[in-house]
């Protein structure tokens, strides 16, 4: 009986030395992708210039007049830190549970998303070689392996993220051109390697955001099954960062503007650093 227990036990601290590892080269992984994105660059800095835009629709010169001032540095390198609610049930029973966060998006390059909600923590993450979703609760790990459905969604929420939070990158350029789509609505499509996303964001009369939303390449519905649909949220306040005028509460979620829509994130923007830097 006493050797049956001591190689149980062993067995234990195997599995939990084992665990251990693994989540910190998770740790290790998410940080050495974030390096890769904190020193991504333009070899030169332009400023905002408003005939940048003078020739795009009534409604996506609005958007980015608002969002952006004369004379402001175009920063490749948006980071952020957050906290708020992630519903990790469905709209009939949203399971809300706090969670602290912080994020880099470099855009079109990727993204990465670091959580951490006490006992669950982990990262999502899009980078050119490929993305991850990697979660830990408790002894359960989560964990989708990059493919081209999963690089694919991951890519629809970097362009909905850039366009609220790094309105720079929506500047017309090689990966973004800009279509009509009515006097409240701007609609942007954004190419990169073999990957493109339309996103389209509600513009008030000022030019302020008020939503956006893409149809997005994802399995979060009954079926399981990847597919277009809509995902997308709210933006109801703005601050001034540095040039930039940015969300700092945003709430949003799969079936955006549909009876199942259910807004599993709801945040608080705590800190914004704007700008590349090694």
């Amino acid at each position: 009986m006493l050797k049956v227990l001591g190689a149980l036990l062993a067995a234990i601290v195997i599995a939990f030395i084992a665990f251990m590892q693994w989540r910190r080269a998770d740790r290790h992984a998410d940080e050495a992708a974030w390096r890769e994105l904190a020193v991504t660059k333009p070899a030169t800095v332009n400023r905002f210039d408003p005939a940048m835009i003078a020739g795009l629709p009534d409604a996506a010169r609005r958007c980015l007049d608002f969002a952006i001032a004369p004379g402001t540095p175009l920063a490749p390198v948006v980071r952020l830190q957050m906290q708020g609610q992630l519903g990790l049930g469905d709209k009939t029973n949203p399971k809300y549970r706090s969670f602290q966060a912080r994020q880099i998006i470099a855009f079109p390059h990727g993204f990465v998303w670091r959580l951490d909600a006490g006992a669950i923590g982990g990262s999502d993450g899009l980078l050119p070689t490929g993305s991850w979703t990697r979660f830990w609760l408790l002894g359960l790990v989560v964990r989708v392996a990059s493919d081209d459905h999963h690089r694919r969604s991951a890519f629809g929420r970097l362009v909905a993220e850039a366009a609220f939070w790094a309105p720079a990158s929506l500047l017309p350029g090689p990966h973004v051109r800009w279509e009509e789509a009515g006097r409240d609505t701007a609609r942007a499509v954004v190419t990169y390697n073999d990957l493109d996303q339309a996103v389209e964001i509600e513009v008030a009369p000022d030019g302020q955001p008020r939503s956006v939303m893409i149809q997005r390449w994802s399995s979060e519905n009954a079926d399981s099954t990847y597919r277009l649909q809509p995902f997308g949220g709210y933006l109801p306040e703005y601050r001034d960062f540095g040039g930039y005028r940015l969300p700092t509460r945003v709430e949003g979620g799969n079936h955006f503007g549909q009876d199942a829509y259910f807004p599993f994130f709801k945040a608080k923007i705590t800190e914004v650093d704007i700008g590349a830097r090694e």
